[in-house]
């Protein structure tokens, strides 16, 4: 594939070989087609743990790179790991839980400095509280081996193993609240034929399994009770456009791209029966932080009578953050909005501060929240793999809390 460990850049490159003309995507779909199998593969490599002859790697799928190309990106220490976070080539709330791991058991079995790279990894993006969350538990793993009277290789392998069971358990949690988010579409709107409107990219680009409100659309996919999935672009990185239609593209989903703005208009034509979105972070009362665009959906939902669904696991939960107010929102560089990138696009004349296509003045400031928040009386409900909470109050949240404690230690 061109690539080499002993000459390799700061992140290695492993590029799929897809023809110009037909990525990868495409010869998978002419595969199933041939062999009569209508089960398309969905899962994608989102993240893996490799022990190669030149030591242990942690290997990303790029999704800067998607869908133009299907690129993985070696990392071998956690200064790249944290590159590729802030890059947004790794992403997703679970997703980074994962990828926080799995960089503190790479630091210490490469003989880092763990307690660095643990600081490093666990800020690298602020509002994603599964982060720091999946940092602190590989992190706590190595700190109690050592304390355990263990040595440096075996405190290592202490965080590795938590990496890995996070990765386990998150692919657990995706399917339980994909059985969970039917149930409840099926409650609200019998019949099937459900038409859901999503926003960013809830797939398994985000998840140790087949993603969070992604998954439930899936399950529904499969089941022959989605009609249709309206999918948001997302400006101004259009994960929606480039990543959930891909994983649709892939799933044999019957989807349909929009810009953000339209989305009105499919609410005012009734042809929206559930909004399903992710969440970065829920607070302790219920307000869910969400990729930017998630509110308006929220009041346009409430509008027009259309339930408004959050799927995220346990892990999303913060109840250390009281309330929506007291999220710390990211606020993201200013030429995400003044300039268009297109993947693997060359572009003549592009701008040097993000490299795309200037659409705004040259020295436009630009507003760019990554996140919104929706407060809690606008979710219908949330679901989680221990169940549903609905309403959204923060009793109903401590007791699902509560339970998942109990199913861990138990």
């Amino acid at each position: 594939m061109g690539w080499s460990w002993n000459d390799r850049p700061r992140y290695g490159l492993r590029t799929f070989n897809c023809p110009l003309d037909r990525g990868q995507t495409d010869r998978m779909a002419d595969q199933y087609a041939y062999s009569g199998d209508d089960k398309r593969p969905t899962e994608i490599p989102a993240i893996r743990w490799e022990e190669p002859p030149e030591g242990p790697v942690l290997v990303l799928l790029d999704q800067t790179r998607l869908p133009a190309e299907e690129v993985e990106l070696v990392c071998t220490d956690a200064s790249t790991l944290v590159e590729a976070i802030r890059s947004l080539a790794v992403r997703g709330a679970p997703l980074l839980g994962i990828a926080g791991a799995y960089g503190v058991a790479l630091a210490a079995v490469r003989g880092f400095d763990v307690d660095e790279a643990a600081t490093a990894l666990a800020t690298a993006r602020p509002t994603a509280v599964n982060l720091a969350l999946g940092v602190r538990r590989a992190h706590s793993a190595h700190e109690a081996a050592l304390a355990e009277g263990g040595d440096v290789r075996q405190a290592a392998s202490a965080a590795l193993a938590a990496a890995r069971q996070l990765h386990r358990e998150d692919a657990e949690a995706s399917a339980r609240m994909a059985e969970h988010g039917v149930t409840l579409l099926d409650e609200l709107l019998p019949g099937g034929g459900h038409r859901i409107l999503t926003h960013c990219n809830t797939g398994s680009l985000v998840s140790g399994g087949e993603g969070t409100a992604f998954a439930v659309a899936l399950a529904a996919h499969r089941a022959g009770r989605l009609r249709r999935l309206w999918v948001d672009e997302t400006r101004p990185l259009l994960q929606g456009a480039r990543l959930t239609a891909y994983e649709a593209a892939r799933s044999g989903m019957a989807y349909t791209l929009l810009t953000d703005n339209a989305a009105g208009s499919l609410f005012a034509a009734g042809e929206v029966d559930a909004v399903l979105i992710g969440a970065d972070r829920i607070t302790a009362d219920g307000s869910v932080a969400n990729k930017v665009g998630s509110y308006p959906l929220a009041v346009l939902a409430r509008y027009h009578h259309v339930p408004f669904i959050v799927v995220a696991p346990v892990t999303t939960v913060d109840p250390d953050t009281p309330d929506g107010a007291s999220i710390e929102v990211e606020q993201r560089p200013g030429h995400e909005v003044t300039e268009v990138v297109a993947p693997q696009v060359p572009v003549a004349g592009a701008a040097e501060a993000g490299g795309g296509i200037p659409v705004a003045p040259l020295g436009t400031q630009a507003y760019n929240p990554a996140f919104d928040v929706t407060p809690p009386e606008l979710v219908t409900a949330i679901v989680t793999e221990e169940g549903v909470v609905s309403p959204v109050t923060a009793e109903a949240l401590a007791e699902v809390c509560a339970r998942s404690r109990r199913v861990t230690t138990g």
